[in-house]
């Protein structure tokens, strides 16, 4: 393969350097940002040689050359196009500022909590571990030494990140909205402090305590965060807001501990005082919504959530969700939207795999098959954007398959005990309910399998035509 050369054809299908924002690569991408998108020929970029499949995707136009494959290349195209070299956090950075709005703040919401992500799958595998062992004991299937050292220090581990939830939030937003994260941290922190009351003994025990703040007119509860993320991450951009104005205005000698104090003080106060309960009653009203509509009869609703599931990954949606993830364990101790996640990346590789057995194109075959076996594992952008998408009727079928499997979800009660993970090792959030999961996963796969396989032919070429 002349990789110089597929990167010139990719360069002059682009609309050339002057169209190029900036280029990254990822394990098998390249990913670019582009200035005018009415120039990028995508039909001449699928035909490079190489090329496995070209997407857009988070504001980034990526084309799939593979492992060892794309490196070569973007090299040669960052040779070509006289482009600085850029890491993949730049070149998201750079798409974002292209995005509207609504679609940045979704991205500020991914920064937040998908850095988190690693913590709480720690937490969530050995949680469900824990549970499928004790479900084992008490059903008498083996005999379980709780007393044992081993088990006593799993069970530490298995509660410690969702114990600390806030604090994890409070850094990581603190991060995002280039706050100094440690000070995020003490937000966060103090939101959980053993001088507040726990949230989680109102519903048993009612609010203890009330504070006045103008007697008479209006009160607060003191009653801690446990089980919110949402006023967290508004503490957090007030925390920022207040860092940066200080930082500008409080003369360099006094800088290291008025600011800080400041901050965090003022921060905290606001937050308990006025804005935190508005984002509580918000929050709880957004999971309320959701657990409504999982949980409408027949399960019509987690039908409908898995059907469009795929959908919302492509317009980049998807990265708010584990917001809800975090939202429903922190409430409810698992989680009722990963698993329909889960159901929704299996469809979508069911669709692809279809493609993979029918087609007679070896170089559609070379990428669908790979696409398909990626989105079991739980990514799904291959198959998505490199072979469902491409071909419509797949991605429809994928679509099916989701919501069909989303219903298993909902007419078994299946629940994860932790996020982050999907598709064949999702089965490891879920050692409750084995299972339930596998059903799920069979329903997803066989029935996007089918429907893909019955709704996608060859296109074909110009010389068969003639």
């Amino acid at each position: 393969m002349d990789y110089r050369k597929s990167a010139q054809e990719v360069l002059d299908n682009v609309g050339g350097a002057d169209n190029v924002v900036s280029a990254a690569h990822c394990a098998t991408r390249l990913r670019l940002v582009i200035a005018d998108n009415a120039k990028v020929n995508k039909g001449a970029i699928e035909n490079v040689d190489g090329a496995k499949g070209v997407f857009e995707a988070q504001g980034q136009l990526q084309i799939i050359f593979g492992t060892g494959t794309v490196n070569k290349v973007y090299e040669e195209f960052i040779a070509l196009s006289g482009v600085e070299a850029a890491t993949k956090a730049e070149v998201k950075e750079a798409a974002a500022q292209q995005q509207n709005i609504f679609m940045r703040a979704i991205k500020v919401l991914g920064d937040v909590f998908v850095p988190i992500i690693p913590a709480i799958v720690a937490s969530g595998l050995l949680l469900g571990i824990m549970s499928a062992l004790n479900f084992m004991a008490s059903n008498g299937f083996i005999a379980l030494d709780t007393n044992n050292f081993i088990y006593k220090i799993a069970d530490l581990v298995s509660g410690t990140s969702f114990g600390i939830l806030q604090i994890l939030i409070g850094y990581s937003a603190a991060k995002a909205f280039d706050a100094n994260p440690y000070l995020g941290a003490v937000v966060g922190g103090a939101f959980i402090n053993s001088s507040l009351q726990s949230a989680y003994t109102v519903a048993s025990e009612g609010v203890q305590t009330m504070v006045t703040v103008i007697p008479g007119v209006y009160s607060f509860e003191w009653v801690g965060y446990q089980g919110h993320v949402i006023p967290i991450v508004i503490a957090c951009a007030i925390l920022a807001f207040l860092e940066k104005r200080l930082h500008k205005v409080v003369p360099e000698m006094f800088d290291l501990f008025v600011t800080p104090l400041v901050s965090v003080f003022v921060t905290v106060l606001v937050t308990l005082v006025a804005v935190g309960p508005i984002f509580v009653w918000a929050e709880n009203a957004i999971l309320g919504l959701i657990q409504t509509l999982l949980t409408l009869p027949f399960g019509i609703g987690s039908f409908i959530v898995g059907l469009f599931y795929a959908p919302t990954v492509v317009t980049g949606i998807h990265q708010m969700y584990t917001a809800i993830d975090l939202g429903q364990l922190a409430q409810y101790g698992v989680t009722y939207w990963l698993p329909i996640a889960s159901a929704a990346n299996i469809a979508q590789g069911g669709a692809a795999l279809a493609v993979a057995f029918k087609t007679r194109d070896a170089k559609i075959k070379g990428l669908a098959l790979p696409s398909a076996l990626s989105a079991f594992m739980g990514i799904t952008e291959p198959a998505i954007f490199g072979v469902n998408l491409r071909f419509f009727k797949p991605f429809i079928a994928g679509c099916i398959g989701g919501g069909c499997g989303a219903l298993v979800c909902a007419l078994t009660s299946l629940a994860a005990s932790g996020t982050g993970v999907t598709g064949i090792f999702g089965i490891l959030l879920c050692l409750a309910q084995p299972v339930q999961y596998a059903i799920m996963f069979a329903v997803a796969a066989l029935v996007s399998f089918g429907v893909s396989f019955v709704l996608y032919k060859d296109e074909l070429k110009a010389s068969e035509q003639a």
